[in-house]
């Protein structure tokens, strides 16, 4: 099973990350939380929605209606409290630009937060793919923009799709942690289950690759 997901990986012509617990060792919306002084309460429906006992827009809404954050407190966040990249992601990032293959980041956290990431990892802006906080002139939180497809429940697939039509590519690979991932597969062609940050079961038990080193998927590219 394995060895047909490594096959298209090989013949990638775009590979799509997840970010939170993937291309980074922390959940982003869980984090923004602690620092709003909502942790608790926010990280039990991250858990939930994981699992997927919940759809994503539910989870998403409830937690930002917990946290309720605003402009000013989003920007002193980025500044202070920058995410750890996971070990592996720049080297494997790196090999596939080299190879001249697009990255794309796609994700169910913050556009706002995943751009710094974004540009440490060289991946062009307009290739991140993820939810839009919404502010009033006051800077006060006002929700979020519910047009984004990664808002919603499918809303990976739907990018993947969008992807796949725009620029043509025939081997997609996704590598992501969650059941939003794992469900974005197909359209995308390829998914590796990651579990060097977080296990989640189902997630594995589905996977037909699942690894926990991203030098795993580094040595396949290289043999």
């Amino acid at each position: 099973m394995a060895a047909q997901v490594q096959n298209i990986l090989k013949n990638a012509d775009c590979v799509c990350f997840d970010v939170d617990s993937t291309v980074i060792k922390e959940e982003g919306i869980d984090e923004l939380a602690k620092f709003c002084n909502k942790g608790t309460e926010v990280a039990n429906l991250t858990a939930k929605a994981m699992t997927g006992s919940m759809t994503f827009q539910e989870a998403l809404k409830l937690r930002l209606d917990i946290i309720k954050p605003s402009l000013t407190q989003v920007k002193d966040f980025i500044r202070t409290q920058p995410p750890t990249l996971t070990p592996g992601v720049k080297k494997l990032v790196d090999l596939l630009h080299g190879k001249n293959i697009p990255v794309y980041l796609i994700s169910g956290g913050f556009k706002c937060i995943i751009a710094p990431i974004a540009a440490q990892l060289k991946i062009p802006y307009e290739n991140i793919f993820a939810n839009r906080l919404t502010f009033y002139f006051t800077g006060e939180h006002a929700g979020f923009d519910e047009n984004e497809p990664t808002s919603r429940t499918g809303g990976k697939a739907v990018v993947v799709n969008h992807l796949k039509q725009t620029h043509n590519y025939q081997n997609v690979i996704l590598i992501g942690d969650g059941a939003t991932d794992l469900e974005a597969s197909p359209p995308a062609d390829g998914f590796i289950g990651y579990g060097g940050n977080v296990i989640r079961q189902a997630v594995k038990s589905k996977a037909k690759w699942y690894v926990t080193d991203f030098n795993e998927v580094i040595d396949v590219i290289n043999s």
